[in-house]
């Protein structure tokens, strides 16, 4: 048990920076070759990826009547995204925020924080809250793809995308396909390692006589978030600093918005 143990906490820590680097790779080539700023895709489909393993621990819990291992994951896992995750990346590079970052994004972060706290100061999350919650993560990816859009009019956003970045890759068929390939076994292998390293630690846990109750509202929440933790690592050490703090407010938004929203 000790050998089986300490053999998916090491396992799980390979797959996160393995897939990892993987999945930053993948959607940095994929946002170039589609003209996208690599801040939209660290804002939703890398921060979206790496919030799956909360998503199914949040949906589990939710249909195995422990509401507050749900909501408590999905808390749990946003305070140390911010307080860790921003923390250490800062500590590898310094982090430079998009202004786009300050004005819109980290706003809505905290909106959702807001309304998550007022619909749960009667004690209950209804499920008209969770249509309403799902529906605004709907929106939110809406209003991503619109600003995207918008930027790449604005001709200055172009000449700072294009210093930072380079030119796109060439829009071929094949390197598509490779970078999309790329991205979903990244994607694939950060949740498998999640997945190995939370239970390792469960069973470390358990070995030192914790509780469930405590380890679901720490561990479990800290163990779902290791995906953003090794994405926002790499991509810090990478230099893709947009999407290392992008993946973090992305998560955050995404973790209230659709976690709860299903699970309710």
């Amino acid at each position: 048990m000790t050998f089986t143990m300490f053999l998916l906490l090491a396992g799980g820590l390979v797959l996160l920076v393995v897939g990892a680097e993987a999945l930053v790779r993948g959607a940095s080539r994929l946002a170039t070759a589609l003209g996208v700023a690599p801040l939209i895709v660290g804002l939703t489909i890398v921060a979206f990826g790496t919030s799956s393993p909360e998503l199914a621990v949040s949906i589990q819990s939710s249909l195995a009547g422990q509401p507050d291992i749900a909501v408590g994951n999905v808390v749990g896992s946003n305070i140390f995204n911010v307080l860790f995750i921003l923390g250490v990346s800062a500590l590898i590079v310094p982090l430079l925020v998009a202004q786009q970052l300050v004005r819109l994004d980290v706003p809505i972060m905290i909106g959702v924080s807001v309304t998550l706290l007022l619909m749960a100061f009667n004690g209950f999350i209804e499920q008209w809250e969770g249509w309403l919650l799902f529906a605004g993560i709907l929106a939110y990816t809406v209003f991503q793809i619109v600003q995207s859009r918008k930027g790449k009019e604005n001709a200055a956003v172009e000449a700072e995308y294009a210093e930072e970045f380079g030119k796109p890759e060439p829009r071929t068929a094949g390197r598509m396909l490779l970078n999309i390939g790329l991205a979903l076994a990244g994607l694939a292998l950060l949740v498998l390692g999640a997945r190995w390293f939370v239970d390792g630690a469960i069973q470390l846990a358990r070995a030192f006589g914790i509780s469930e109750l405590v380890i679901g509202l720490t561990i479990v929440a800290a163990g779902t978030s290791l995906p953003e933790v090794a994405t926002s690592l790499v991509a810090a050490v990478r230099g893709e600093r947009d999407i290392a703090v992008g993946n973090v407010v992305g998560s955050n938004i995404f973790n209230i918005l659709a976690l709860l929203g299903l699970s309710a």
